[in-house]
């Protein structure tokens, strides 16, 4: 199916879970360009208002009748083939689409694409990058993963040639895009719902790299051996960058509570110093991606060191949500056990008194086949305190289980409790915080909601 298609602005076309991060930039891009859009959502949301005012019809629940003169339906690879829309569009030959290959033709009217992608970091990378771009007057199209403060939400429709996405590679949905400049973060094990293992995880990411045209660029970490070896084959253009290796390094790094700041070399010569309002080791290689990017589209010096100070986390990344009594809060979205091991590890330089962790693991698959990683990640907190696996898109089939892996936990040391509800996690952490200390909640589901609990007590 070609662009060809939405050559007529007068067929409408469908959303199926609207309200998605991605779903809605899709969304916006097309009603920004005068196409009839309708879309629907199991709730509504700030989101669902906010296409609403912009023209869109939003329908509240899944039902049949959504698909009122519909000429093409958008879909995620997490709805389900139960899904009454799906099912009324498959039997009246409805034109069927998913996300990723629609994202793909609409990037094909763009030039310079830079899709971000990696197994952890695509959000606060993408969100870097939408900072320069903005400084230097760029006016890209952006989506990204979260609300980003500056282009307040998780999608901005500009009118250039520049365009600044995510590429997750669940399903190998990445692999339907058209990236002029590809950036790999890392590659760890994810997504064993559908990937048997690590190496077939590679194999998408050299498939990936492929997409990239000649005269572009693959951009990647060269102190993961993983990248490295995807890079080889890479046909177009690589700049590697790292803290270890590669062509762009980061030395002289200074750890400044919740920042830091470094020198940035280029093949040994000395660009510029880079100041971070975010903390940890991760957020410098997540810079350095987004530094890397920038070079090849010719951003000024200038503009990158300015865009990246001025940078702040998107929501949900390591995310101040306020203070009480002098105990710190924040929230951070990390659901893989690397992703969580970095967050905690950077809380070390930031001097609380205790770190108390409330966790929510994010889908049975993840914590079933990343169980023992999970059980060693949470060593750089004072307690943790676990909540009931949220299911996502997933039955529970009790192959796996908070409180088996609360028992593992325990059985290395680590103070670790279970609790039944976000209300008995805040109560049992509001009976321990004590001036200076830190209240972190830590996954992709709704834990949030236990430190808001807490700061509105």
């Amino acid at each position: 199916m070609s662009f060809d298609f939405l050559k007529d602005k007068n067929k409408k076309i469908h959303f199926i879970g609207i309200g998605g991060v991605s779903m809605s930039g899709l969304a916006a891009v097309l009603l920004n360009n005068g196409y009839k859009v309708s879309g629907s959502d199991r709730n509504s949301s700030n989101i669902t208002n906010l296409l609403e005012e912009k023209g869109c019809e939003i329908y509240i629940g899944h039902d049949k009748n959504n698909l009122r003169d519909v000429s093409l339906v958008v879909y995620t690879a997490a709805i389900p083939s139960d899904n009454p829309e799906l099912i009324y569009a498959k039997e009246n030959n409805i034109h069927l689409m998913d996300r990723a290959e629609f994202l793909g033709l609409i990037m094909k009217g763009h030039k310079y694409n830079v899709a971000i992608s990696g197994t952890h970091g695509k959000t606060s990378t993408t969100s870097m990058i939408s900072h320069i771009t903005l400084k230097e007057n760029l006016d890209p199209t952006i989506l990204v993963g979260g609300n980003l403060d500056i282009i307040d939400g998780n999608f901005r429709i500009g009118n250039s040639e520049y365009f600044i996405t995510e590429a997750c590679e669940y399903k190998e949905s990445f692999l339907k895009f058209y990236p002029y400049i590809g950036v790999i973060l890392n590659i760890e094990e994810d997504h064993l719902d559908y990937y048997r293992d690590i190496n077939h995880i590679e194999e998408a990411f050299k498939k990936f790299v492929t997409l990239i045209p000649e005269d572009g660029y693959a951009v990647g970490c060269a102190d993961d051996s993983r990248v490295v070896e995807v890079l080889k084959g890479a046909k177009c253009n690589t700049l590697t960058y790292g803290i270890e290796n590669g062509d762009l390094i980061a030395k002289n790094i200074e750890f400044l509570g919740h920042g830091s700041k470094f020198d940035v070399f280029l093949k040994g010569e000395l660009l510029f110093n880079v100041s971070l309002k975010v903390p940890g080791k991760y957020n410098i290689l997540n810079a350095l991606g987004a530094i890397g990017s920038s070079l090849v589209l010719n951003i000024p010096n200038e503009a990158i060191v300015s865009g990246l100070k001025n940078f702040g986390n998107a929501h949900k990344r390591f995310e101040l949500k306020g203070e009480k009594d002098g105990v710190t809060v924040i929230d951070d979205y990390a659901h893989h056990p690397s992703a969580i091991k970095v967050t905690l590890e950077s809380v070390k330089n930031m001097n609380y008194n205790k770190v108390y962790c409330v966790f929510q693991p994010h889908t049975y698959t993840r914590t079933h086949s990343l169980f023992n990683d999970f059980v060693g990640s949470f060593n750089n907190c004072d307690e943790l305190i676990l909540l009931d696996i949220y299911a996502a898109r997933e039955k529970d089939t009790g192959i796996v289980s908070s409180a088996m892996l609360g028992d593992k936990i325990r059985e290395t040391g680590v103070k670790c409790i279970n609790a039944k509800s976000h209300r008995d996690a805040m109560e049992y952490v509001d009976s321990k915080l004590t001036k200076g200390d830190l209240l972190i909640t830590i996954g992709a589901g709704d834990v949030v909601k236990v430190g808001e609990m807490f700061l509105e007590k």
